[in-house]
């Protein structure tokens, strides 16, 4: 099993707040990510997927078509957004960047061809912050 790996970045904005809280549990539970005039990050997106290599060209997936991939299904949906407003898979969710990997891997993953699997969806918030999920 052979695992490749396309790192992209993007920056978004975001907003943690539950509606269903008073101002000041938002404020103890989120700090200064419930601030009501957003916040944005700067992040780092690792997509990793795996199987056998080609055994004509030698490669698991072409990098450019999985670039393009990422790009269309995810990078156009979340770059210079606001995550709470602009995303249409996140509707509805917390914002938060575990809710995010997720999303991300549910519009990677369907567009992925069957001679190979998502493994993986690494998510850096910030350099000491990240997220991985597995599907």
């Amino acid at each position: 099993m052979v695992y490749l790996t396309r790192v992209e970045h993007f920056n978004a904005a975001h907003r943690l707040f539950n509606p269903g809280w008073s101002r000041e549990q938002n404020e103890t539970v989120f700090g200064k990510c419930a601030n009501e005039n957003w916040h944005g990050h700067n992040y780092e997106l690792y997509v990793t997927i795996k199987g056998e290599p080609d055994p004509d060209t030698g490669f698991l997936f072409d990098v450019k078509k999985l670039s393009e991939l990422i790009r269309d299904h995810v990078i156009e949906k979340v770059d210079h957004r606001n995550l709470n407003m602009d995303v249409d898979f996140l509707k509805g969710q917390m914002c938060s960047t575990e809710n995010l990997a997720i999303g991300i891997w549910q519009q990677l993953q369907p567009h992925l061809p069957s001679t190979v699997q998502l493994h993986c969806i690494k998510l850096y918030e910030t350099p000491r912050i990240y997220v991985e999920y597995f599907g």
